[in-house]
């Protein structure tokens, strides 16, 4: 009886076994499916029409080229760069590092992360909607660059800190203890340690906060609306600012041949500057735990 025992639970486990294993493989294709399939799609749209004056030519109407939309997108990402990642990366900071416990034990700044959470879950094009009311009409902006790189930094704030902080919490305590040993302040070891150690982490964390950015279309919507001109100094009062989303969600709309495209040659391009980032994303991640592993020996 007990061997019978024995050879039911070990059958029962090796059937366990192979339905995690089935179920994990089920799982990993439907995530990988469905960007296989948007990714593949929009190449085989785009690629056979595609032409290199596409990148050097601005768009006139639903024809021409993506070049003022490209570079308006570039421009934007850096605006979201500075604005947002000065802001976040400061918050991931605050939160790690400088926000004193409790009397009770308990990490403080309750009050900022439940802020972040709050805006993280706002709707972009609610965000957007308020960027409108506020910036565009209320402060007579109109719709330009600076509306728009506002909104999109309030977006991905929350992501960024959330990416400071966990990786700043990764840095073993023993480098801190060590810089407090050496007699170094407290900012100074922040400094030269302990956010050097942390950088890969936090760079990564900004350079996906910047693919989600280049990729939304709602709020540069109520905020940039669109323009045909390349993008000029004026951050306010520059009537529309260009971007790659627009000709994606307008011009496919369109009964011409040439604005669809635009339209597939547009989502070629951010599908590319997203991969770029990913895969820069992931290469700094690597190198962080190869760094970390290091460190743990």
């Amino acid at each position: 009886m007990t061997s019978t025992g024995g050879m039911l639970s070990t059958r029962r486990r090796t059937v366990a076994g192979v339905l995690f294993r089935v179920g994990t493989y089920v799982a990993l294709i439907l995530v990988v499916g469905p960007a296989l399939w948007i990714l593949i799609g929009v190449v085989a749209r785009a690629v056979p029409h595609w032409k290199w004056s596409v990148l050097t030519t601005p768009t006139k109407g639903t024809t021409g080229g993506l070049e003022n939309a490209l570079l308006g997108t570039l421009i934007l990402m850096l605006g979201v760069l500075i604005i947002a990642g000065t802001t976040g990366v400061l918050a991931g900071i605050h939160l790690a590092e400088l926000a004193k416990p409790r009397r009770n034990g308990k990490s403080s700044g309750g009050l900022l992360r439940t802020a972040s959470d709050v805006l993280s879950g706002f709707p972009s094009i609610v965000l957007g909607y308020v960027g409108y009311v506020a910036l565009v009409v209320g402060l007579h902006w109109g719709f330009s660059l600076l509306p728009a790189v506002i909104i999109l930094s309030i977006m991905v704030v929350p992501y960024i800190a959330k990416s400071t902080e966990s990786a700043l919490r990764q840095v073993p305590n023993n480098y801190r203890e060590g810089a407090a040993a050496l007699g170094m302040s407290m900012g100074y070891s922040l400094r030269k340690v302990v956010l050097k150690s942390a950088i890969p982490g936090i760079v990564t964390g900004l350079l996906l906060a910047l693919a989600i950015a280049c990729g939304e279309t709602a709020p540069l919507i109520y905020t940039a609306n669109f323009t045909d001109a390349l993008p000029g100094a004026s951050l306010i009062h520059s009537q529309g600012f260009p971007y790659l989303t627009y000709p994606v969600f307008t011009f496919y709309n369109q009964p011409s041949q040439e604005a669809h495209y635009l339209a597939y040659d547009a989502a070629l391009l951010l599908v590319v500057i997203v991969l770029i980032l990913l895969v820069a994303s992931r290469v700094i991640v690597a190198r962080t735990q190869r760094h970390s592993e290091s460190a743990g020996t």
